[in-house]
Protein backbone atom coordinates (compact mmCIF):
# COMPACT_ATOMS: atom_id res chain seq x y z
CA UNK A 1 0.00 0.00 0.00
CA UNK A 2 2.70 2.38 1.20
CA UNK A 3 4.95 1.69 -2.31
CA UNK A 4 1.68 2.41 -4.56
CA UNK A 5 1.04 5.74 -2.54
CA UNK A 6 4.81 6.42 -3.75
CA UNK A 7 4.65 5.35 -6.70
CA UNK A 8 1.55 7.52 -7.16
CA UNK A 9 2.89 10.64 -5.40
CA UNK A 10 6.57 9.88 -7.62
CA UNK A 11 4.32 10.15 -11.22
CA UNK A 12 2.09 12.83 -10.19
CA UNK A 13 5.33 14.86 -9.00
CA UNK A 14 7.36 14.26 -12.13
CA UNK A 15 4.00 14.76 -14.66
CA UNK A 16 3.78 18.54 -13.32
CA UNK A 17 5.79 21.05 -16.19
CA UNK A 18 8.39 22.84 -15.43
CA UNK A 19 8.76 26.16 -16.06
CA UNK A 20 11.53 25.62 -18.40
CA UNK A 21 9.15 23.82 -20.49
CA UNK A 22 6.43 26.54 -20.88
CA UNK A 23 7.73 28.58 -23.99
CA UNK A 24 9.13 31.53 -23.38
CA UNK A 25 6.99 35.18 -25.07
CA UNK A 26 10.02 36.79 -25.72
CA UNK A 27 10.83 35.25 -28.85
CA UNK A 28 7.12 36.26 -30.28
CA UNK A 29 8.55 38.67 -33.20
CA UNK A 30 6.61 41.82 -32.49
CA UNK A 31 4.83 43.13 -35.23
CA UNK A 32 3.98 46.82 -35.66
CA UNK A 33 1.47 48.77 -37.80
CA UNK A 34 2.89 50.95 -40.68
CA UNK A 35 1.14 53.83 -38.88
CA UNK A 36 3.05 53.26 -35.50
CA UNK A 37 6.62 54.39 -36.93
CA UNK A 38 8.25 57.65 -38.09
CA UNK A 39 10.78 59.08 -40.24
CA UNK A 40 13.38 61.20 -37.88
CA UNK A 41 16.34 62.86 -38.22
CA UNK A 42 19.06 61.41 -36.45
CA UNK A 43 22.80 62.26 -35.30
CA UNK A 44 25.48 62.76 -32.91
CA UNK A 45 23.32 64.87 -30.54
CA UNK A 46 26.23 67.17 -29.68
CA UNK A 47 28.26 67.70 -32.85
CA UNK A 48 24.85 68.26 -34.97
CA UNK A 49 21.67 68.70 -32.70
CA UNK A 50 23.58 71.02 -29.79
CA UNK A 51 22.32 69.10 -27.17
CA UNK A 52 24.77 68.91 -24.30
CA UNK A 53 26.63 66.25 -22.89
CA UNK A 54 29.65 64.08 -22.29
CA UNK A 55 30.51 63.08 -25.40
CA UNK A 56 28.84 62.00 -28.80
CA UNK A 57 25.51 60.41 -27.85
CA UNK A 58 22.46 59.47 -30.49
CA UNK A 59 19.59 61.67 -30.78
CA UNK A 60 16.42 62.33 -33.38
CA UNK A 61 15.06 65.44 -34.13
CA UNK A 62 11.32 64.95 -34.15
CA UNK A 63 9.05 67.64 -34.68
CA UNK A 64 12.52 70.55 -35.00
CA UNK A 65 12.59 69.12 -30.89
CA UNK A 66 16.31 67.09 -30.67
CA UNK A 67 16.00 64.18 -27.65
CA UNK A 68 18.94 61.66 -27.14
CA UNK A 69 18.27 58.09 -27.70
CA UNK A 70 17.61 55.72 -25.01
CA UNK A 71 17.49 52.06 -26.28
CA UNK A 72 19.70 52.40 -29.13
CA UNK A 73 23.08 53.50 -29.25
CA UNK A 74 25.38 55.43 -31.63
CA UNK A 75 27.75 52.94 -32.03
CA UNK A 76 25.29 50.08 -32.69
CA UNK A 77 24.67 52.09 -36.27
CA UNK A 78 28.77 51.94 -37.87
CA UNK A 79 31.42 54.63 -37.16
CA UNK A 80 30.01 57.78 -36.07
CA UNK A 81 33.16 59.58 -36.73
CA UNK A 82 33.36 58.39 -40.54
CA UNK A 83 32.38 60.53 -43.17
CA UNK A 84 28.61 59.06 -43.41
CA UNK A 85 28.87 58.66 -39.27
CA UNK A 86 26.49 60.66 -37.19
CA UNK A 87 28.97 62.97 -35.98
CA UNK A 88 29.60 63.80 -39.52
CA UNK A 89 26.31 63.60 -41.49
CA UNK A 90 22.08 63.90 -40.48
CA UNK A 91 21.15 60.74 -41.51
CA UNK A 92 17.30 59.05 -41.78
CA UNK A 93 15.74 56.73 -39.54
CA UNK A 94 12.37 54.81 -39.25
CA UNK A 95 11.73 54.96 -35.70
CA UNK A 96 8.95 53.83 -32.80
CA UNK A 97 8.92 54.86 -29.64
CA UNK A 98 7.25 57.66 -26.89
CA UNK A 99 9.47 60.54 -24.87
CA UNK A 100 9.73 60.48 -21.63
CA UNK A 101 11.27 62.27 -19.40
CA UNK A 102 12.73 64.60 -22.60
CA UNK A 103 14.82 61.39 -24.33
CA UNK A 104 13.39 59.49 -26.54
CA UNK A 105 12.40 55.87 -25.72
CA UNK A 106 13.15 53.92 -28.47
CA UNK A 107 11.36 50.49 -29.21
CA UNK A 108 12.27 50.19 -32.34
CA UNK A 109 14.89 52.02 -34.79
CA UNK A 110 16.34 51.77 -38.14
CA UNK A 111 18.53 53.93 -40.04
CA UNK A 112 17.35 54.18 -43.12
CA UNK A 113 19.94 52.99 -46.74
CA UNK A 114 21.41 56.10 -48.24
CA UNK A 115 19.65 55.89 -51.04
CA UNK A 116 16.49 56.07 -49.44
CA UNK A 117 17.02 59.05 -47.31
CA UNK A 118 16.43 61.70 -50.29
Amino acid sequence: MKYTIVVLFCMTLFAIPTTSQIPIQDSIPIQYNESDFLIVDASCGQCNFNLSGEGCELAVRISGFAYFVDGSNIDDHGNAHASEGFCQAIRKARVKGNISDNRFQAQYFKLLPLDEEE
